[in-house]
């Protein structure tokens, strides 16, 4: 994913326009829709207000997570979106998200050891 896909998605789970952004940003409203088509590349304390107004990581913005190889980068944006989506919830909702999170674990450990791999089947539940 390039970084206006990624832009795109977090302006879409979060339910905001380009200009909605820009202005939290104090963007303009072009220089974000350029950084979302791609045309130009923010600066590094543009990228980093980005990241820290998400609650993600700039590599996360950069489709690059540290230290893994490229057949894990899809895993591994997808498990920075769920930090995302987690960080952007109330103390409530988060406890509701991983109780949601322990039920699936659950299902996963009747159905069978085939599901989980050994580092998964290791985890323990959160109380």
């Amino acid at each position: 994913m390039k970084l206006g896909d990624i832009l795109k998605e977090l302006l879409d789970l979060h339910g905001m326009t380009q200009k909605q952004l820009a202005e939290a940003l104090a963007l303009s409203p072009s220089a974000l829709g350029n950084y979302i088509q791609g045309t130009r590349e923010p600066d590094y304390g543009t990228l980093i207000r980005i990241a820290d107004y998400f609650h993600v990581t700039t590599d996360y913005l950069l489709n690059h997570p540290a230290n893994m190889d490229i057949s894990n980068k899809n895993a591994a944006h997808r498990e920075e979106l769920l930090l995302c989506i987690f960080r952007s919830l109330t103390g409530d909702q988060q406890d509701f998200y991983l109780e949601q999170g322990q039920i699936f674990l659950r299902q996963n450990r009747k159905k069978g050891p085939s599901l989980l791999s050994p580092a998964q089947g290791d985890n323990k539940e959160v109380s």
